[in-house]
C-alpha cells in the first residue's frame, strides 16, 4: 500500500510537471512534427503572418525580446483583447518607462500552431516607428513564448521558417555547422564569442552577446562594460535606432573581426552604445551587447531552446560586405499619395504589327488615378552629406535619381544608399508643397 501511495505521488508530480512544460504555443494537430512558414526579410528583419483571436496582424520576429508585444492598432483593427490592466515597460533609451496594457488569455495561431492563453503587452502608440521604417503595417512584436516549445530552423536565404517538434526532432551530422550553449537572462539568450578590437595585433577578446533577430545591425558593444571595449578613433555619431524609452544613440564604427568559433568574419560596423542608453539593457552585469540579423542573416540558424543552444551553419550569403547607411538620411514610408498615371493603348494594322513602333506615335487613351507609397525624411544626421546638401526633417521624396519615389520600395531606397563611397545622388522632394532639387555624394566614414 504503501509503495502504491509513493507511486501515485510520482505520477501527479510527474502529470503537473509535463502538463505545466507543455504549455504556451503547441501544434495543435497532434500529428504534425513540423510546420513551415514562409516570411519576409525586410531590413534584415523576419516578418511573420499570425492571427491574435482570428484578426490576421503582421509580427516581427525577435529573439531578443521576452515579452509578446502589439503597437500598432488603427481604429479598423478589432482584435477584442482580454483582461486589460496597466502596467509600466522599460526598455532601451534615454527616456522613461512607459505606459501599457496587459492583456491575457489571448488566443495566437500561426497556420498550425497556437496558444490559447498569451499574455500580450499593449502598447497605444508605436514608439519603434516600424512601420514607417519597414514600408508595410507591422502590428507587434514576439519571440521567446514563440520560439520556447520548439526547434526552430530559420532558413534566411529562402525565406522559410521550420517549426519541429522537440521531442521527436533529430540533428542530422553536420560537419559545417558549429554549436553554441544558450544562456538565459529574463526569457533572453545569450551566447559567447571573440572580437578582435584592435587593428594592432591579433587578440581577440570574450563577449557575451544577446542574439536579437529583431535588431537589423550587425554588432552592438556596450562600452567600458569590459575596459578594453571602447569606441575606435576612426567613428562617427548616428542614432542607431529607436527602443521603448528613446531614441538610442552611439557611435557607428568597425572592428577587425567577430569570431563564432571556427566561423570568423572580417571588419562588421559595430555599434558602440554608452551607458545612459543602456542602463537597463545593463541589468546582466557581464552582457557585453547583442549579435544582429546583419550577422544572422549570413547562416542557417537552429533556435534550440528546450536544450538551450544555437547551432549556425554558413550561407551563401556569408561573405557579403558589411555596408551601411551613408547619406545622413532616415528614410520613412509617409502612407500612400494619389498618382496621375497615362494608360497607353497599342494598336495594330492589318498585318498585325503594332502601329507605334512603326509610327514613333503615342496613343494615349486615358488617365488613371493610383494609390502609391509615398516616403519622407524622418531625421538629417549633423554633418552627413545629405545635411550639407541643405536636405531638412520632414521633406517628402518625390524623386531619387531621376526616377519617381513611388517605384521604389522602401528597402530599395534605403540600399541605394549603401552601395558606393562617393556616389551622387540627385533627389527632387517637397517642403510645404514647393518642389526643390538637392544632390549629394554618399561619403564612407568608417
Amino acid at each position: 500500500m504503501k509503495k502504491y501511495f509513493l507511486f501515485l505521488i510520482f505520477f501527479f508530480l510527474f502529470f503537473s510537471i509535463e502538463t505545466k512544460a507543455q504549455k504556451g504555443f503547441q501544434f495543435f494537430n497532434t500529428k504534425k512534427d513540423k510546420q513551415r512558414i514562409n516570411f519576409k526579410l525586410i531590413n534584415n528583419l523576419i516578418v511573420i503572418p499570425l492571427k491574435i483571436n482570428g484578426k490576421e496582424l503582421s509580427f516581427i520576429l525577435d529573439s531578443g525580446v521576452g515579452k509578446t508585444i502589439l503597437f500598432n492598432i488603427s481604429q479598423n483593427d478589432s482584435i477584442g483583447l482580454n483582461n486589460l490592466e496597466k502596467v509600466a515597460l522599460q526598455g532601451l533609451g534615454k527616456g522613461n518607462s512607459i505606459q501599457a496594457l496587459l492583456s491575457k488569455n489571448n488566443e495566437i495561431t500561426i497556420k498550425n500552431i497556437r496558444e490559447t492563453n498569451e499574455s500580450i503587452y499593449v502598447i497605444l502608440k508605436d514608439y519603434f516607428d516600424l512601420s514607417g521604417k519597414m514600408g508595410i503595417t507591422i502590428h507587434g512584436i514576439i519571440g521567446y513564448n514563440l520560439l520556447r516549445n520548439f526547434v526552430v530552423k530559420i532558413n534566411y536565404s529562402k525565406k522559410i521558417i521550420n517549426f519541429y517538434n522537440r521531442k521527436t526532432f533529430k540533428y542530422k551530422r553536420c560537419r559545417k555547422c558549429e554549436t553554441f550553449p544558450l544562456q538565459f537572462y529574463r526569457k533572453k539568450p545569450f551566447i559567447n564569442v571573440k572580437v578582435q578590437l584592435d587593428t594592432i595585433g591579433n587578440e581577440l577578446t570574450d563577449v557575451k552577446l544577446l542574439v536579437d533577430s529583431g535588431g537589423s545591425d550587425a554588432i552592438w558593444l556596450f562600452e567600458d562594460s569590459k575596459e578594453v571595449i571602447k569606441t575606435p578613433k576612426q567613428h562617427f555619431k548616428d542614432i542607431l535606432g529607436e527602443g521603448l524609452s528613446g531614441a538610442v544613440f552611439g557611435n557607428r564604427s568597425r572592428i577587425p573581426k567577430i569570431k563564432l568559433k571556427s566561423f570568423e568574419l572580417e571588419n562588421p560596423t559595430v555599434s558602440f552604445l554608452d551607458t545612459v542608453s543602456t542602463r537597463y539593457a545593463r541589468s546582466l552585469k557581464d552582457r557585453n551587447g547583442s549579435i544582429g540579423a546583419n550577422i544572422l542573416k549570413r547562416f542557417i540558424v537552429w533556435f534550440d531552446y528546450p536544450k538551450r543552444k544555437l547551432t549556425l551553419k554558413k550561407n551563401g550569403s556569408f561573405k557579403d560586405g558589411f555596408n551601411y547607411n551613408m547619406s545622413g538620411l532616415d528614410i520613412v514610408y509617409n502612407g500612400k499619395q494619389l498618382v496621375k498615371e497615362e494608360e497607353v493603348q497599342d494598336f495594330t494594322d492589318a498585318y498585325n504589327q503594332n502601329i507605334e513602333s512603326i509610327n514613333s506615335v503615342s496613343f494615349i487613351t486615358n488617365f488613371s488615378y493610383k494609390f502609391k507609397s509615398s516616403y519622407r525624411i524622418k531625421s538629417v544626421l549633423k554633418d552627413s552629406p545629405a545635411a550639407i546638401s541643405g536636405l531638412l526633417k520632414n521633406d517628402v521624396i518625390l524623386k531619387i535619381n531621376g526616377k519617381n519615389a513611388y517605384e521604389f520600395s522602401l528597402g530599395e531606397i534605403v540600399q541605394k544608399f549603401k552601395e558606393k563611397d562617393k556616389k551622387k545622388i540627385r533627389m527632387v522632394i517637397d517642403r510645404d508643397g514647393k518642389k526643390m532639387k538637392f544632390q549629394f555624394r554618399l561619403e564612407k566614414k568608417v
